[in-house]
């Protein structure tokens, strides 16, 4: 435990899990969409549901899609600046089987069409897990550089995909790995102690079977 874990993080309040976390949320989501987004469609389950209004979750969330971090002053302006920004926003309740109670799944649409569908929740302090991306299963919480790499599940893509990290130096601190069905979709989800540079990510897309590779740094502007 450090002194964030008691204290809480630096943020606008007035809620590390309701207010905090869920724009780390938001900021996640568009992360791994790739940019702002054009629409973004926000379901809150759980205590989000039930006082995330008062909490300000929905705006925090909004200024996470924004680009905007857990201490940005105008995160109670987010909604108007989001509708400023041309971004389509909707907020509703769902109720999730087995789901930590402060979870939302946000589904982002880019200009162009590109999708992303992400489960995520807010676990006390700032501190965020994602727990699915596109309805496959993926368990990070953001802190660390962070591949998510989506591909056909045969021999040998694993092995490739650590080659193309080790010979640049890069060590790998955390490797989980899911699958839809044997011979179906994979998804290697791998945190890196140091980040990831655009070769190394043009290396692994092109590996045969890689079908997208998305990479996550919160601390890239």
């Amino acid at each position: 435990m450090n002194i964030f874990d008691i204290m809480g993080p630096v943020m606008v309040g007035p809620s590390s899990s309701h207010t905090a976390g869920a724009a780390r949320m938001g900021l996640v989501a568009r992360k791994l969409l790739g940019f702002q987004p054009a629409r973004a469609d926000i379901a809150l389950h759980g205590s989000f549901a039930a006082t995330g209004a008062g909490h300000g979750t929905d705006r925090a969330i909004v200024a996470g899609l924004l680009g905007m971090a857990p201490d940005d002053p105008d995160i109670p302006r987010s909604l108007q600046l989001a509708h400023e920004a041309g971004m389509e926003v909707s907020i509703h309740t769902v109720d999730l089987r087995n789901a930590h109670p402060n979870t939302a799944v946000l589904t982002l649409t880019g200009s162009l069409g590109r999708t992303v569908v992400v489960d995520a929740s807010s676990l006390g302090g700032g501190r965020i897990r994602v727990n699915a991306i596109d309805g496959m299963a993926a368990a990070f919480s953001g802190d660390l550089p962070t591949l998510i790499i989506r591909n056909e599940d045969k021999p040998g893509i694993l092995s490739e995909v650590s080659y193309c990290l080790a010979r640049r130096g890069l060590n790998i601190a955390a490797m989980q790995l899911y699958r839809d069905r044997r011979g179906g979709l994979s998804v290697m989800v791998i945190e890196c102690d140091q980040p990831v540079g655009p070769e190394v990510l043009g290396d692994i897309q092109l590996l045969d079977g890689v079908v997208r590779c998305i990479y996550l740094d919160l601390e890239e502007v």
